[in-house]
């Protein structure tokens, strides 16, 4: 089972969806902004990625932050309120596979783990 996590109208999912899509493989696309996310699945994330990784401190949301609420994000805790109280903040895609979270979209890394 493959899901692959953000909103449909980022370049960097679509080129993602459509990278899976000519690969001919199978996934369930899970829009956050209009399914939500859940603390376990954000758990889940963090089992194998930094905190760091999944909190997209470039993008726009975060800069849009009020400061003292960007400075309250130091940990897994934080940044996991953050990313249930805006999605957005996520730095996508994030694609789950039975045994791996992968961050962004890089097709190599994709290739590697989808085809192993």
């Amino acid at each position: 089972m493959i899901t692959l996590y953000g909103i449909p109208n980022c370049d960097t999912v679509k080129k993602a969806r459509a990278w899976l899509d000519t690969q001919g493989v199978a996934y369930t696309f899970h829009d956050f902004k209009k399914a939500g996310l859940d603390q376990a699945t954000v758990a889940t994330w963090l089992k194998q990625v930094p905190w760091e990784m999944l909190v997209n401190k470039k993008g726009t949301t975060w800069r849009g932050l009020p400061d003292d609420r960007r400075a309250a994000v130091v940990d897994a805790a934080g940044a996991t309120q953050l990313m249930l109280e805006n999605t957005s903040v996520i730095k996508r895609p994030v694609l789950c596979t039975n045994n791996q979270v992968l961050v962004g979209f890089d097709p190599a890394l994709f290739e590697k783990i989808l085809r192993a």
